[in-house]
């Protein structure tokens, strides 16, 4: 009996040593954001803490809801050393959403450098989201500020989610970012974003960069296109629709239906807005002979969703109109594939769609697989043919538009 309580006594001074470390809420400052710049010196880094303070009574704000702190220092933990040197509360880097990279770092070749920091932190998430911005991360985080978003770190993880629903930004969490880099194969997509306003804008509004969609308001954040990373270094960038077929076309990025417009094949000045609702996988098939160009098969199966025909030309109830219409949605997306794709062979030299995940069985080793080069020999010379197949089209809650011979009599 009284080694029972014996034992008892001493895993219980156990279970209460486990809280010899905690922390009170109060006595610490949780970033929302970091943001990380070029300096001055090499070697060293600008870093930016946008950290959430202030308390919310009775569902208003008492003063700011976020205070931003720059530090100069050679990574991200050495900079939030010095940073708790300035505010009293201890930095936390636990509820950290993003991770905000200014387009100058990126293309400098240094940014895999500055980001192995990252790795090695137990408090750092790999599930932070990768944001490249065309300004300077400190001016970006000094301009972004949502007037509809009372919670400021809500505000960053809301956006996020909308890659699910449009598809104009991708998934791109720092453990994807090394996974792939570290592959050495493929490409990486970084989200895109800016909080400056641009003057040049396309005709179309999925063929916008971060900075052309027109608007009007106090908010000039934008979020929408990807920055493409080769190698840990950022070479160029993609808009919106680009985005979106290349999510399209990798089975790695989960995205289920999208909200998408096209031309309306019977009218020269009206666009169709429909979901594209992807229910299964991309079809991936990859042939290889010896001294052959390898050959790549690609089946997209889709379903389409008419949302909006502000056209009014009857498609539900006219099979010719239909026809038409689905030829007209499969050749667009094709042709538009057809050029992403292109582009990666010609220019990038390797695919931003984790097609290497299917020519591996060809490989008994890993250093066949590097000898054959993926993203230098394979791919670029590969006879690629992609198909979009419409499994069925949907109307809505309506089949047939509204008669305006009736409406006008």
């Amino acid at each position: 009996m009284k080694r029972t309580k014996g034992l008892i006594i001493v895993l219980s001074l156990l279970i209460l040593g486990g809280c010899y470390d905690k922390t009170e809420l109060e006595q610490q400052a949780f970033v929302i954001a970091v943001g990380i710049d070029k300096a001055e010196d090499d070697g060293q880094y600008q870093i930016s803490f946008q950290v959430a303070q202030g308390q919310l009574r009775g569902g208003q704000a008492e003063g700011e809801l976020q205070k931003n702190i720059t530090i100069q220092a050679n990574d991200i933990i050495a900079a939030k050393s010095t940073a708790n040197t300035l505010i009293a509360r201890e930095i936390n880097l636990d509820q950290t959403k993003v991770l905000i990279v200014s387009e100058e770092l990126a293309r400098s070749g240094e940014l895999l450098n500055v980001l192995q920091a990252t790795t090695r932190a137990a408090a750092f998430r790999r599930g932070v989201q990768l944001i490249i911005t065309r300004e300077n991360a400190s001016e970006f985080l000094a301009n972004n500020d949502p007037p509809l978003e009372v919670k400021p770190h809500k505000y960053y993880q809301l956006m996020m989610q909308q890659s699910s629903s449009t598809g104009l930004i991708p998934d791109a969490d720092i453990h994807r970012f090394f996974q792939i880099t570290e592959g050495d194969a493929d490409l990486f997509l970084g989200i895109y974003a800016t909080a400056t306003r641009l003057q040049d804008k396309p005709a179309l509004e999925d063929e916008f960069y971060a900075g052309q969609v027109p608007q009007k308001g106090e908010q000039d954040t934008q979020f929408i296109g990807s920055a493409v990373f080769k190698e840990g270094v950022m070479i160029d960038t993609l808009t919106g629709e680009e985005t979106r077929l290349s999510m399209i076309l990798d089975n790695t990025q989960h995205i289920e239906d999208i909200l998408i417009n096209f031309p309306d094949p019977k009218s020269e000045v009206h666009r169709i807005s429909a979901r594209l609702i992807k229910e299964r996988t991309t079809n991936i098939s990859i042939k290889m002979k010896e001294d052959e160009p390898a050959q790549i098969d690609v089946v997209v199966p889709f379903h389409l969703e008419l949302l909006a025909v502000p056209s009014l030309i009857e498609y539900g109830t006219n099979q010719e109109n239909l026809k038409m219409l689905e030829r007209a949605v499969e050749e667009k997306f094709n042709q538009e594939a057809g050029k992403l794709i292109k582009n990666s062979q010609d220019v990038y030299g390797s695919e931003p769609f984790y097609w290497s995940l299917y020519v591996r069985r060809y490989f008994r080793t890993i250093q066949e697989y590097e000898q054959a080069d993926w993203n230098n020999r394979i791919y670029p010379n590969a006879n690629i043919d992609v198909k979009f197949d419409m499994e069925a089209i949907r109307f809505g809650k309506l089949i047939q538009n509204t008669d305006m011979r009736e409406v006008r009599d």
